[in-house]
C-alpha cells in the first residue's frame, strides 16, 4: 500500500500495552518520515482526587491506577508515608514488603515477555492475527504455553499471600504491614519461588535462540538512542527494586549523579507538550532540548534496561552471571535490549525471592511501628518499567494536600517518542506501508512496556483542545484548562 506525499499515517489504537494512544505518523513531499509521535489522549486526574483523602488510604487507591502494576503503586504510596509519618518499619516488615515487590516483579515480566511485547521478539514479521499468545502455542507448543500461565499464577499467589489480595493489594501500610506470614505459607513461597527460577533459566533459553539469529540484529539496528539512565541500585550499586538509592549515569556510564530517594526531585523537571496528557521529564542541571539524545540533552530512560546499565551487578547468582554477558561491551543503548534486561530481572526476581524467604525474620511477628507527626513525604520504587515516584504533603490532620506522580512510562515519554520516529523514518520510505512495516513502528514503543494509564497525570495548565469543522473548512477552535 502507498499513502499520499504530505501525509499523515494514524496507527489508531496501538495494541498490545495498558491503557490507551495513537502513533501519528507525518510524511514530507518526498514521502518519507519527517515527524512521529506517540499521542495519549486519556487523562485520569489521581493527582487531583487523591486531595482530602485520609493518608493512609493512599496505598489502596493509587493501586486503583492499574490493574497491571498495582503493586507498584501500592509500594510507593507506603514508603511514601514510612517519610510522611517519620516511622521506619521493622526488619519483618521490610522483607515482607521486598518479597512482594520481586513476586510483582517477576509475574509482571513475564506478561510482558510471553503476552505483550515479547511476541515481536518470538514469532517476527507473522500476519497480525498470529501476534498473541495462540501464536506462541502454536509456535513453541503447549507445553511451554502451560508453563507461562502456571509460573505467571505462582507469582501471583505469592503476591496474594503476602498482600491479601492477588490484585489491588493491602498489606502495606505506613510503618509496615498489617500482616505476617506462617512457616506453611513460608514453604508454599519457597515451592513456588524454586520453580519460577527454573522457569526464568528456561525463558532465557527460549529467547536466546532468538538472540543468536540475523534477525535479532536487525531488530537492535530499529533504534539506538544515547541516553543517561536512572535505577535504584543498593549499597554496593547492585539492582534492587524495593529499596536503595537513585543513581544516575551518562550515556557513557559515568556515574552522573547518586542520591536519596527523597532529593530526586531536585534533579528533574518536567516539560509539557500540546497534544499529549504525559509530561516530560528530564535532568534540572542539563536542561530540556527538545527530542535528541546524548550527553547535551537532559531525557534520561528508566526500566530493565537502564537498571542494568546503572548498576554494576545484580544481587543473586544466576542473574549477575547473566549480567555479566549483558554489559561485556559496556552500556547498552540499543532499545530492544530492553528484552534480555528483561529476561534477566526475571530470573533475578525469582532468585531473590528464595532469598528473601529464607531469612529466620520473614515469619517474625514485628510487623509495624506506629506513625509519628504527619509531614511530607517521597515514596520511590522501581515499577517493573521503571523508577516510580510519590511526593506527598500532608496537613496536620493527616489529610493529602499535594500528590505528585512521575510514573515510569513519564519517565521514559520523550525516549518512547525518539524511539517511535527513528523506527517510522528507518521502515517507512516513500510513502509505502503495510501491517507488517507498522508494526515494527509500534514494536519500539513496546519495548519499554508502557502502562499509559498509569502515565497520564499531568497538573497544571493542560487544555483538551476541540477543531470543529464543517465539511473541510475550520469552523472553530474551542479550549478548556482541565
Amino acid at each position: 500500500m502507498k499513502v499520499s506525499c504530505n501525509s499523515k499515517i494514524c496507527i489508531n489504537p496501538i495494541t498490545r500495552l495498558e491503557g490507551h494512544g495513537r502513533i501519528d505518523i507525518i510524511l514530507d513531499e518526498n514521502g518519507r518520515v519527517e515527524k512521529a509521535y506517540m499521542i495519549i489522549p486519556e487523562l485520569r486526574g489521581f493527582e487531583k482526587f487523591c486531595q482530602g483523602r485520609k493518608a493512609e488510604d493512599m496505598p489502596i487507591i493509587t493501586s486503583r491506577i492499574c490493574g497491571v502494576c498495582p503493586e507498584a503503586h501500592h509500594m510507593a504510596a507506603a514508603k511514601a508515608l514510612d517519610m510522611a509519618f517519620n516511622v521506619e518499619p521493622p526488619k519483618t516488615a521490610k522483607l515482607l514488603r521486598e518479597l512482594l515487590y520481586n513476586a510483582y516483579i517477576y509475574y509482571d515480566h513475564c506478561l510482558h515477555l510471553y503476552y505483550l511485547g515479547g511476541i515481536d521478539v518470538l514469532l517476527g514479521d507473522v500476519p497480525k492475527e498470529e501476534r498473541n499468545v495462540i501464536g506462541l502455542i502454536k509456535k513453541f507448543g503447549v507445553e511451554i504455553g502451560k508453563e507461562v500461565i502456571k509460573h505467571r499464577r505462582y507469582a501471583m499467589e505469592i503476591v496474594k499471600i503476602l498482600g491479601g489480595r492477588e490484585i489491588h493489594p493491602v498489606a502495606a501500610i505506613p510503618g509496615g504491614v498489617s500482616k505476617g506470614i506462617n512457616e506453611e505459607e513460608r514453604e508454599e513461597i519457597r515451592k513456588k519461588a524454586e520453580s519460577c527460577v527454573k522457569f526464568a533459566l528456561k525463558s532465557l533459553e527460549i529467547f536466546k535462540d532468538v538472540f543468536n539469529s540475523k534477525r535479532w540484529n536487525e531488530l537492535l539496528g530499529l533504534d539506538k538512542i544515547q541516553t543517561y539512565y536512572m535505577g535504584l541500585v543498593d549499597e554496593k550499586n547492585r539492582v534492587n527494586y524495593y529499596d536503595g538509592d537513585i543513581r544516575i549515569v551518562d550515556p557513557d556510564g559515568k556515574e552522573f549523579a547518586k542520591v536519596k530517594t527523597k532529593d530526586i526531585l531536585n534533579y528533574i523537571e518536567e516539560h509539557v507538550e500540546e497534544w499529549t496528557y504525559v509530561k516530560f521529564p528530564y535532568l534540572k542541571q542539563i536542561g530540556w532540548k527538545g527530542f535528541i539524545d546524548g550527553k547535551d540533552s537532559g531525557i534520561y530512560r528508566v526500566g530493565s534496561l537502564a537498571r542494568l546499565n546503572v548498576a554494576d551487578g545484580m544481587n543473586t547468582k544466576h542473574a549477575m552471571e547473566e549480567f555479566k554477558e549483558f554489559r561485556k561491551d559496556g552500556i547498552v543503548h540499543e532499545t530492544f535490549g530492553y528484552y534480555y534486561a528483561r529476561l534477566i530481572e526475571m530470573l533475578n526476581a525469582a532468585e531473590r525471592m528464595l532469598d528473601l524467604v529464607e531469612q529466620d525474620e520473614i515469619v517474625g511477628n514485628d510487623l509495624r511501628n506506629m506513625p509519628n507527626e504527619p509531614n511530607e513525604g517521597v515514596g520511590v520504587v522501581e515499577a517493573a518499567r521503571g523508577v516510580l515516584i510519590h511526593h506527598y504533603k500532608l496537613n496536620n490532620d493527616g489529610l493529602v494536600e499535594k500528590v505528585n506522580l512521575i510514573v515510569a512510562t513519564t519517565n521514559n515519554n520523550a525516549a518512547i517518542n525518539m524511539s517511535v520516529a527513528n523506527t517510522a523514518k528507518k521502515v517507512i520510505d516513500k510513502g509505502e506501508i503495510n501491517d507488517i512495516l507498522l508494526n515494527k513502528v509500534e514494536a519500539a514503543f513496546r519495548c519499554y512496556d508502557p502502562c499509559l494509564a498509569c502515565a497520564s497525570h499531568a497538573l497544571g495548565q493542560m487544555p483538551l483542545i476541540v477543531n470543529l469543522y464543517k465539511g473541510k473548512k475550520f469552523y472553530r477552535r474551542l479550549e478548556k484548562n482541565v
